[in-house]
């Protein structure tokens, strides 16, 4: 098998070679009882002790899963009937209560709300109002700017037509004077 040795027979197997003699006496167990064949049967359990793993394997896995099983059948149970309780208490206790105060605290914060609106209203409104009456003073000071500027048009259209009119007397008078000026310098320029 492994090694590199000769193979030796298992079991009730007899070696091969060796002839069988066929008037041996048989134990038992149906075997020969020769001390040879005693040697390979002893040699043939330490062989499958030491160099077949497979019962060995074979029993730890089953150990193993049978373990496996076990252990995490009974640990996903705590986790659910945990999972369980948790969800109880939370539909019991933790969600009325939380109900409870959030409708306190949304009717306290609805109240507050409403008044703040209400502020806000007021607040709104008489802003309106100080923004009409400051709209309303600049409309009438506007029009009395306008009609201030009217009437300083007209003081300034009779102002010129008063001072046109003491041109004009300015202008006669100096031109009487200058026409007795010409008169009073032809007279004396015949001499």
């Amino acid at each position: 098998m492994s090694g590199g040795g000769t193979e030796t027979p298992t079991g009730c197997e007899a070696p091969s070679g060796g002839g069988g003699g066929g008037g041996r006496k048989r134990d038992s167990l149906g075997t020969t009882s020769s001390p040879a064949h005693l040697i390979i049967k002893d040699l043939g359990e330490i062989h499958s002790r030491l160099l077949d793993h497979r019962p060995v394997i074979q029993g730890e896995t089953r150990y193993f899963v049978k373990e496996f099983e076990e252990k995490r059948g009974l640990r996903e149970m705590r986790a659910l009937e945990n999972l369980k309780n948790m969800i109880h208490e939370t539909n019991e206790h933790t969600l009325p209560t939380c109900t409870e105060t959030m409708e306190d605290s949304l009717s306290h914060v609805l109240q507050r709300l409403q008044a703040a609106t209400a502020s806000v209203c007021r607040l709104q409104q008489r802003e309106q109002e100080r923004k009409k009456v400051h709209n309303d003073h600049l409309i009438a000071s506007e029009k009395q700017h306008i009609m201030q500027w009217e009437d300083f048009m007209k003081e300034q259209h009779s102002k010129q037509a008063d001072v046109d009119e003491e041109h004009r007397k300015a202008m006669e008078k100096l031109k009487e004077q200058y026409a007795e000026m010409e008169k009073d310098l032809a007279k004396f320029s015949t001499f």
